[in-house]
């Protein structure tokens, strides 16, 4: 007999959407900028995204990721070496840097970023896309956040 897959079968992902995030930053730091970063994927990778949502009343809610976003901390050097190594696996990432507090919009965001060689950003998060075995080295080093 053959197994097939039911509603209540667990799914696991071939995949894995990471955040890390900097170890000094404050609580409403991590929230903004985990906020921040899982949009840059949710925007140019279609395939993260699940279907719509909807209640029993039939009322439309927009999609969401199609599987769990992990999320971890580590040192500045941490981040510094994660974000070289999803560069050199060319991972698909988005990046917050220290710089992104003192601006308020899109412009300045990326006027900030662009400003800065990628070996000198100031990374205070990041967020991966990618095969798990591939973003479990990239993040190497990292700590699952409390």
């Amino acid at each position: 007999m053959t197994s097939t897959t039911t509603e209540t079968t667990p799914v696991r992902f071939d995949t894995k959407i990471a955040v890390v995030l900097r170890d000094d930053l404050q609580p409403w730091q991590r929230l903004n900028v985990t906020a921040f970063l899982v949009s840059g994927l949710g925007s140019e990778l279609p395939e993260v995204i699940g279907e719509p949502y909807a209640d029993a009343d039939g009322t439309p809610y927009l999609p969401m990721f199609r599987q769990p976003v992990l999320v971890f901390e580590g040192t500045k050097e941490t981040l510094t070496a994660a974000h070289a190594r999803a560069l050199s696996r060319a991972l698909p990432q988005a990046v917050f840097t220290s710089d992104l507090f003192t601006t308020g919009n899109d412009r300045d965001n990326r006027a900030a970023v662009r400003a800065v060689p990628k070996d000198q950003l100031d990374l205070v998060g990041l967020a991966v896309y990618g095969p798990r075995n591939a973003v479990d080295k990239v993040i190497k080093g990292a700590r699952m956040h409390p």
